[in-house]
C-alpha cells in the first residue's frame, strides 16, 4: 500500500510541477545556425515575433478603448495573454520603469530584464512550453532520439489546439484560420543535415 501512494505522489508531481520560462535568449543559442535549421531566425522574422510591439499601434489602441479596457493594450491581461509569452503563468510580466532600466556594472540590461524582453511576444515558449527543465543540449539530444520524454521536462507538443488558444473568436481581430496552411508557414524543423549527424552520434549510445 505504502508502495501505492508513493508512485501515485510521484505521478502526481509530475503532472502538476510548473516549469520556468528563459525568454529568447535562452533559446536562440542553439537554434540560431543554418545548421541545425536556424529556427530563431525564422521565428524573429515571422508574425509572432512582432505580437508584442503591435500592442502599441493606434489600431490597438482603439480596440482597447472600444473594448472598454482601463488601461493601454500592452498592459491589459486581455491582449496579453495572447501577445506576450507565459502571461500570467510564470513568463511574462507587467513592469514598471525601475525594472526595465536595471543595469549591469557594464551598462547592459540586466538577466532578468533580457528575460522579460526575451518573452514579449508570442515566442519560443509560446509553443514549446517554458524551457528551463529542457533548454540543455543533453536534454534536447536525449529528448530527439527517444531516450527522454519531453512532456516530463515541460517541452510540448504542438497540435491544432495550441494554436486554437489564441486564433479564436475571441479575439478582435480574428480572421478564419487554416491551421495546415499557417503550420506550413511556421515550420521551422531540424536541418536534414543536423537530424542525420545526431542519429549517427547518439541513436547507439
Amino acid at each position: 500500500m505504502r508502495k501505492i501512494f508513493l508512485l501515485l505522489t510521484i505521478v502526481s508531481f509530475a503532472w502538476t510541477q510548473s516549469f520556468d520560462y528563459v525568454g529568447t535568449n535562452g533559446c536562440k543559442t542553439c537554434h540560431k545556425s543554418s545548421k541545425k535549421g536556424a529556427q530563431y531566425v525564422k521565428w524573429s522574422e515571422g508574425p509572432h515575433a512582432n505580437a508584442f510591439e503591435t500592442l502599441k499601434s493606434a489600431e490597438s489602441a482603439k480596440i482597447a478603448q472600444e473594448m472598454g479596457l482601463k488601461v493601454a493594450a500592452y498592459e491589459a491581461p486581455e491582449c496579453l495573454s495572447c501577445h506576450a509569452t507565459g502571461y500570467g503563468n510564470g513568463g511574462y510580466e507587467v513592469k514598471d520603469a525601475s525594472f526595465w532600466d536595471q543595469k549591469t556594472e557594464k551598462g547592459k540590461p540586466t538577466r532578468d530584464v533580457k528575460r522579460m524582453t526575451g518573452l514579449q511576444s508570442v515566442s519560443c515558449e509560446a509553443c514549446h512550453g517554458p524551457g528551463k527543465s529542457y533548454k540543455s543540449s543533453k536534454k534536447m539530444k536525449a529528448i530527439f532520439i527517444g531516450k527522454l520524454d519531453g512532456k516530463t521536462v515541460g517541452l510540448e507538443e504542438q497540435t491544432e489546439q495550441t494554436c486554437l488558444a489564441c486564433h479564436n473568436e475571441k479575439s478582435p481581430t480574428y480572421v478564419k484560420f487554416d491551421y495546415i496552411a499557417r503550420s506550413k508557414e511556421m515550420a521551422h524543423p531540424i536541418s536534414a543535415e543536423m537530424r542525420k549527424e545526431l542519429h549517427e552520434k547518439y541513436s547507439s549510445k
